[in-house]
């Protein structure tokens, strides 16, 4: 389409709008990155400054690019004859595509106020969009049905169930009939990418950055004091790391509530959860591993994925519809219960901090992915700082545990002393009045039975329990004692699967309480 005007204002170059100060036919290459973004102007006899040229041969210039737009790229735009300050100029006004488009059989896409050639990956996740599918939506030739885990799709399942968001299923539904019915395979029974990440056996066989990655760090990302890597399915993920968690680099306060022992996490364990779970949903699968990293005042947790397309941090952050870049896997996370299917996740983890009066999270797009940091509690920082120089989340951690204390209302207070300020008054008369030195009377003098009454108030490493009842952490006696309740089921690890790990602590189970109970109840008869 071909017409003229007389304009006497000259737009601004921007990120849809391009200056050229003649006619080649390479910038057909901008009229194709256009139509596959969100569409522009090419203006031809204007200069890089914006000051207008004009270009011989305008009237030829209006038969040729129609022509050649049409036969070279397949799409029609206006191509109009524009009159600036006496000179002719070309306009030519691209509408956006719905369907991709290549000049020569490359693609181009305008991105901010330059021209790329889609390659690889980008190509692959471009087509995807275009087509309004996901990478996640595309058969993995190399699975198989044998490739997937029962035992996962059972948790699913249960979850499912509970969340009531499908319908039981029959006991006897097969595997492949139950991923068929969650659109994860097709009719011919191929699985799709989905369904391998979500419920296979090994999905780092088949796509190696199905990883989430912990490291706790001291003063700078240099200091890397421990680290952990989880894989495995994506339905089971958030769970294998929240355990991880909380048994090496969060911790968890102590108070009581009565006799029962609350352990709160010290940031708030559902909009944690739901910081993981977008994480996974939002996560670019064909891009690295998803990274959490711990310091001492901060968590900082990334995952490679840019935002949606035409989407700010800012409109995140406020009212907005959902939209996943793994459909099927947000919409498998939304059936177990796990996410919504509105969009507050973000909101959901603002609320939640804000609950707990700590600081809200800040949401950052950065290195094509999204970054979240949340600090951490000002008493955990400030027990850092005053923990000698220690860096670690554990050495923090045993000092609180050593040194906290309950009170009646059930609070957990600091102590820089031994023994506790107070004892609560609805504790058994014939407990003990100080802590360690003197012990009720009517309980034997075992190593066992101290033990017992000093994880009753919280986990402790081998090396503080020997501190506190006057031993060495390699004597023998506390070595037999210790082995003797575990045996007894009193006594557990926190990290059963790395007894020798030097963030190791015992901790007092059910059963290990009943039993203080159940000497308390013989000792008063």
């Amino acid at each position: 389409m071909k017409s003229q005007k007389v304009v006497f204002s000259m737009p601004q170059e921007t990120q849809n709008i391009e200056f050229k100060q003649s006619w080649h036919d390479e910038y057909l290459k901008w009229i194709c990155g256009f139509a596959n973004a969100q569409g522009g102007k090419l203006v031809i006899g204007v200069d890089d400054a914006g000051v207008a040229v004009g270009v011989v041969n305008a009237k030829r210039l209006l038969e040729d690019i129609p022509n050649k737009i049409v036969s070279l790229l397949g799409i029609v735009a206006d191509v109009n004859l524009v009159r600036r300050h006496g000179h002719d100029t070309v306009e030519i006004d691209v509408a956006p595509s719905n369907v991709p488009i290549s000049f020569r059989g490359v693609y181009h896409y305008r991105s901010g106020s330059t021209k790329q050639e889609l390659t690889g990956t980008a190509l692959q996740q471009f087509i995807l969009r275009k087509m309004g599918r996901t990478w996640d939506d595309i058969v993995c030739e190399r699975a198989t049905i044998e490739d997937i885990d029962d035992s996962a799709i059972r948790y699913f399942l249960r979850k499912a169930t509970e969340a009531r968001r499908i319908e039981p299923l029959s006991a006897d539904a097969s595997p492949l009939t139950i991923l068929q019915d969650l659109g994860l395979a097709n009719e011919d029974g191929q699985l799709k990418n989905a369904a391998v990440l979500l419920f296979g056996k090994r999905p780092l066989k088949f796509f190696p950055c199905v990883e989430f990655r912990i490291g706790r760090f001291g003063k700078s990302d240099s200091d890397l004091i421990v680290q952990d890597s989880i894989d495995g399915n994506l339905i089971q993920m958030t769970d294998r790391v929240m355990e991880v968690l909380k048994s090496k680099y969060l911790y968890s306060p102590i108070h009581y509530e009565g006799l029962q022992r609350i352990e709160p996490l010290e940031i708030p364990e559902d909009a944690l959860r739901e910081m993981i779970f977008n994480s996974i949903v939002h996560k670019d699968y064909t891009g690295v591993h998803i990274q959490l990293k711990v310091y001492n005042d901060r968590l900082v947790l990334w995952n490679e994925g840019s935002l949606p397309e035409g989407y700010s941090v800012d409109d995140l952050l406020g009212e907005h519809a959902s939209r996943p870049r793994n459909k099927n896997i947000a919409a498998t996370f939304y059936r177990a219960g796990f996410i919504e299917a509105w969009g507050r996740g973000i909101g959901k983890i603002c609320e939640g901090f804000a609950k707990a009066g700590l600081t809200v999270p800040v949401f950052e797009s950065v290195g094509g992915g999204v970054r979240v940091t949340a600090m951490r509690p000002k008493s955990f920082v400030d027990s850092v700082l005053k923990s000698s120089g220690q860096d670690s989340a554990a050495s923090a951690n045993e000092k609180r545990c050593v040194n906290e204390t309950v009170n009646e209302t059930g609070n957990t207070n600091g102590n820089s002393g031994d023994e506790p300020k107070s004892w609560p008054k609805s504790w058994p008369k014939s407990w003990p009045k100080s802590w360690p030195q003197s012990w009720p009377k009517s309980w034997p003098q075992s190593t066992e039975n101290k033990v017992l009454a000093l994880l009753f108030f919280c986990d402790l490493a081998r090396r503080d329990i020997a501190m506190k009842i006057g031993t060495t952490p390699t004597s023998h006696s506390l070595k037999l004692a210790t082995e003797k309740l575990m045996r007894a089921g009193y006594v557990e690890y926190l990290i059963p699967n790395h007894p020798r790990s030097r963030l190791q602590k015992y901790h007092l189970t059910d059963e290990g309480l009943n039993h203080i109970l159940r000497q308390n109840a013989e000792a008063k008869r």
